[in-house]
């Protein structure tokens, strides 16, 4: 069992090093949080080889799952995205750590886990819809309008909004909406010349 433990080790710590570093840190560029799934993998993964070396039975070890499971990351800028890497993290952790005597299926599922998320979360799918919070320092009565309004501020096609809150004192409308953004105009590269075309007579 320990051996099976040490090829697991190296295995768990290049998962979490590829889904922290190489696809998380790059992509959202937040230190902070790419530290704390490391941190999240290798203490799931040390309790879970510490039971199955003790020999713990299955349901502790998804009762551990569940309870770290409840557990929030504490952040003023915590999206749905970061804490789907957090759980992605505690999934490595612990399926390496317990499917340690299955080598097999333990690199099988954790190739599974840090290739969904590189796909789930790449740029060219993350970047088509975006979603924002908005509060308007105006009232419209009128869903296209508003719907107007919105795509004139955001500058892109609003695909859904919902009114959460509206106050008619302080003429504040607060607005979830999902939107694209519309492409960027191409930008003129400094240094390049325009050559004019020769004029017929």
């Amino acid at each position: 069992m320990s051996l099976a433990l040490a090829l697991a080790l190296p295995i768990d710590l290049f998962a979490i090093t590829v889904l922290a570093c190489a696809i998380y840190y790059r992509r959202h560029r937040r230190t902070d949080l790419a530290l704390a799934y490391v941190a999240l993998n290798v203490g799931v993964f040390s309790v879970s080889a510490l039971m199955l070396s003790q020999q713990v039975s299955l349901g502790l070890a998804f009762g551990l799952f569940g309870v770290l499971s409840i557990l929030r990351l504490r952040s003023d800028q915590i999206s749905q995205r970061d804490v789907g890497y957090y759980f992605t993290a505690l999934a490595l952790g612990l399926i390496n750590g317990i499917g340690a005597s299955r080598p097999a299926v333990m690199i099988g599922l954790s190739v599974l886990l840090v290739a969904t998320m590189y796909v789930a979360d790449h740029p060219r799918l993350a970047n088509r819809s975006r979603h924002r919070m908005i509060v308007l320092d105006t009232v419209h009565c009128d869903e296209e309008r508003l719907r107007a309004d919105l795509e004139q501020r955001l500058d892109a096609h609003v695909r859904k909004f919902e009114v959460i809150d509206t106050d008619y004192v302080r003429e504040t409308m607060t607005v979830d909406v999902r939107f694209q953004p519309h492409p960027s105009p191409a930008r003129h590269v400094p240094g390049e010349r325009t050559v004019p075309l020769a004029r017929t007579r």
